[in-house]
């Protein structure tokens, strides 16, 4: 079983920061691929960042540029820095990651960027 626990979210204004990060419970690179989703009310949850099996990034065309996925293998951590914050990205964010084919998510941490 796969635990997964997100921290750093809040509020902030427009053009701000936020580091996510999502702590699991075991190592890391045997639960990739690993993610982050958000789903912001009333829309579906969307793929925001990625780092695949192979250890390649990928993102969003929306937070291109902005978003930054890393990974820390000694502390099993994965984390999300989010420059250039928008209201657009307000959403609760989830981190992702599949072990067996099996996918676990953790508890979602909100993230509010006002304008």
């Amino acid at each position: 079983q796969v635990q997964l626990v997100e921290s750093g979210g809040g509020l902030v204004q427009a053009g701000g920061s936020l580091r996510l990060s999502c702590a699991a419970s075991i190592s890391i690179f045997s639960i990739r691929p690993m993610a982050w989703y958000r789903q912001a009310p009333g829309k579906q949850r969307e793929l925001v960042a990625i780092i695949t099996n192979s250890g390649r990034t990928d993102y969003a065309n929306s937070v291109k540029g902005r978003f930054t996925i890393s990974e820390d293998g000694a502390k099993n951590t994965v984390n999300l820095q989010m420059n250039s914050l928008k209201p657009e990205d307000t959403a609760v964010y989830y981190c992702n990651a599949r072990q067996g084919g099996l996918p676990y998510w953790g508890q979602g941490t909100q993230v509010t960027v006002s304008s």
